[in-house]
């Protein structure tokens, strides 16, 4: 997270996209890295966006910063992410799942909580199968 910062603080279009998306979907560690001072600046200009997001408004102050440091368009971008958040994309972390769904309906990794998966048995597989046991100790990720 700290080096998608550091990235998107040069304006990388793509790291501000990953960056403002990632904040969006409350990944672990996204609020604290990509908070910005003066979000409150851009909070004031987002006005009636909070009503069509289910999202705190200091996390879509940060999310409209990350898109326009970007030269994204916020209210389209903003709109794929609010799709995608009503409609359901694929979470699962899980290599070859094809299940779509809501972010709320996809449980964490208790350890890392960095990985999602859609059930049980995708996570025991990218467990054993897909790698996931070996990289998830490797790094500590705080509890959000």
């Amino acid at each position: 997270m700290e080096w998608l910062r550091k990235a998107a603080q040069t304006g990388h279009a793509n790291a501000c996209m990953v960056l403002a998306k990632t904040i969006y979907v409350d990944s672990p560690n996204a609020r604290e890295v990509g908070h910005v001072v003066e979000a409150a600046g851009v909070a004031t200009s987002i006005g009636d966006l909070e009503v069509l997001h289910d999202v705190p408004p200091d996390v879509l102050a940060d999310v409209v910063h990350w898109l326009r440091k970007g030269d994204h368009d916020p209210i389209g971008k903003l709109e794929d992410l609010r799709r995608g958040a009503l409609e359901g994309v694929m979470y699962c972390d899980n290599d070859g799942c094809e299940v779509v769904g809501l972010l709320k309906d996809f449980k964490r990794c208790p350890q890392c909580k960095a990985a999602r998966y859609c059930g049980d048995a995708c996570q025991k597989q990218d467990w054993t199968m897909g790698g996931h046991k070996a990289k998830c100790g490797t790094f500590h990720m705080k509890h959000v």
